[in-house]
């Protein structure tokens, strides 16, 4: 049973930072690929990064390259997401989810999410 746990969400002004935590449990975690991805208000859940197995490799989606990084330390089986550069367009609900590969399939469902809002 896969347990998703995100965190560090909150308020920050456009131009500023943020980290991200999630914590995993219930499976092998360092087996396999993380993803983070984000739903904002009245749009589909999309795709933000992924990091491999053993955080060799990552990828990122356009609207956030350069801006974000994604990391992992396979000994806390967590999984972070930091986040510069802040835009409004980054105001979502950001989800973690374990994968086989860097662009999928995912598996494990859906944890909480932690909301992320950026002011102007």
């Amino acid at each position: 049973q896969v347990q998703l746990v995100e965190s560090g969400g909150g308020l920050v002004q456009a131009g500023g930072s943020l980290a991200l935590s999630c914590t995993a449990s219930g499976y092998t975690f360092s087996s396999g690929v993380m993803g983070w991805f984000r739903q904002a208000p009245g749009k589909e859940r999309e795709f933000v990064a992924a990091v491999s197995a053993s955080g060799a490799s990552t990828d990122y989606a356009d609207s956030v390259k350069g801006r974000f990084t994604i990391s992992r330390d396979n000994a806390k089986n967590t999984v972070y997401l930091q986040m510069n550069s802040l835009k409004p367009d980054d105001t979502a609900v950001y989800y973690c989810r374990p994968g086989l590969q860097l662009r999928g399939p995912w598996f494990g469902g859906w944890g909480q999410g932690t909301q992320v809002t950026v002011s102007s």
